[in-house]
């Protein structure tokens, strides 16, 4: 079938193909006209990453925040320019060390609140300089297997 303008269409039907053309055929179908609406592949920086230089990905290495499915060795994904509010997992700088903890500040006091009863909460004043606020995480990447 021929168009006005002398072009043919893209899918011509299966039948001119020989039997050792079938595994190089276009098994798909009506390929042509679905490519039209084809989307791009996924790219994760583009869907996770919201500010590239103030992003940091750090691996999990305790079991602390597993009430929050975060587990051991998964992948956290740390944005430092989002500010830490009530209720965010963070990562904070305690006495040196690097912790993973949920942010809960209440008027008079803050707290790292762990999301596992084996680990107690660590109550800070508001002018507590034993700790620091590193960056809020925003994705937690599990692998299944």
């Amino acid at each position: 079938m021929h168009r006005e303008n002398g072009q043919e269409a893209a899918y011509k039907g299966s039948k001119q193909f020989t039997q050792w053309e079938v595994p190089t055929a276009n098994a798909t179908g009506f390929g042509a006209a679905a490519d039209d609406y084809m989307e791009r592949g996924i790219d994760l920086n583009e869907q996770l990453i919201r500010n590239k230089p103030a992003t940091f990905f750090f691996r999990m290495n305790s079991d602390a925040m597993i009430g929050a499915g975060i587990f051991k060795g998964d992948t956290l994904i740390v944005d430092r320019s989002i500010r830490a509010v009530s209720g965010k997992i963070i990562i904070a700088i305690l006495d040196g060390e690097l912790l993973v903890r949920r942010f809960v500040k209440h008027p008079n006091s803050v707290a790292l609140v762990a999301e596992n009863t084996r680990y107690g909460n660590i109550a800070l004043n508001g002018f507590d300089d034993r700790a620091n606020i590193w960056g809020v995480v925003t994705y937690s990447i599990h692998a299944t297997t």
